[in-house]
């Protein structure tokens, strides 16, 4: 990057990678990786086999107030991410504005930070426990389960973001951890829909990330309840609530207990670890090669794989 100074501020300006650049053998692989796990998400599988019932037989359509739980809890998971999420910045002070129970989830992320480290294995353990609470006591956990499941999966996007070589002072980085959710939620039969693709929901979110992300950069103090993270939120709930969903689907199961609940967390967390590795390959690939020349890469390998 060169830098440029503005007002007395430093600012950097992007370089763009050289143009025509062909990806390397091992790029080729880590982008065809990414393209399987990104556009086959798989997780109605591993949440059957946790379960051992396939999601068929639990029954697609939830109840009225079933989808109406899982709608408010997976709102207030997202609330609670993105607080967690641009908490992390340096010199932003972000007030959990909110209930009791939303702050208490806030504050949760620095304390679970601590104890957890950055080891992928113990968010994994982590996310179990709380799963095997939920498979004994049920959907009335939800509202408490799932916004504490999100933080810990958040924190592990987080760290494999930093693997990949991403800067989580950047607010844009921040939020892209939050945008994993909407990238994994697409149930099995949206697959097939054109505007479901990996670059298509990127797409989507695009206008609502760029506007949330330069909020963020500029105000000392967050509001949670700004138009901008608000706009954001709903979107990423929005497809979130679909795996959430098939998490709620798997987790009813009548024999379930607390070792399935544990195993469906589990897959849970490992879904959205994958989609977060291969979010950021594509990110990392980006920077080294120009975004017109990964896509182009990653829709010759989406065609080859045939899931075009």
């Amino acid at each position: 990057m060169n830098d440029l100074a503005v007002v007395g501020e430093t600012l950097p300006v992007p370089i763009d990678p050289p143009a025509g650049r062909s990806l390397s053998e091992e790029d080729r692989a880590a982008l065809r990786r990414a393209v399987t796990v990104l556009e086959k998400p798989g997780l109605a599988a591993r949440l059957s086999a946790a379960a051992g019932a396939p999601l068929d037989m639990i029954g697609r359509a939830l109840p009225a107030p079933v989808t109406e739980t899982v709608a408010s809890a997976t709102e207030g998971a997202m609330r609670t991410a993105l607080r967690v999420a641009l908490a992390t910045l340096p010199d932003k002070d972000v007030k959990p504005a909110g209930t009791a129970l939303e702050r208490v989830e806030t504050e949760a992320g620095g304390r679970l930070s601590r104890l957890l480290g950055s080891s992928d294995a113990r968010h994994k353990a982590l996310a179990a426990v709380t799963g095997a609470v939920g498979g004994v006591l049920g959907l009335a956990t939800l509202a408490v389960e799932l916004p504490v499941s999100t933080t810990i999966m958040l924190r592990a996007i987080a760290e494999i973001a930093r693997q990949e070589g991403e800067d989580l002072n950047d607010p844009e980085t921040a939020l892209a951890c939050v945008q994993v959710f909407a990238l994994g939620g697409r149930a099995g039969a949206e697959t097939a829909v054109a505007d479901s693709g990996y670059f298509a929901v990127r797409a989507a979110l695009a206008k609502t990330m760029s506007e949330a992300a330069r909020y963020a950069a500029h105000r000392s103090l967050l509001d949670a309840g700004a138009p901008p993270l608000v706009r954001l939120t709903a979107q990423i709930a929005a497809r979130f609530g679909l795996v959430v969903s098939q998490k709620v689907a798997a987790q009813a199961v009548p024999v379930i207990g607390a070792l399935g609940g544990a195993a469906v967390n589990a897959a849970f967390m490992d879904h959205f670890q994958s989609m977060g590795r291969a979010h950021f390959t594509v990110r990392r690939l980006e920077r080294a090669y120009g975004k017109e020349a990964v896509r182009a890469a990653y829709l010759e390998e989406k065609a080859a794989l045939g899931l075009g």
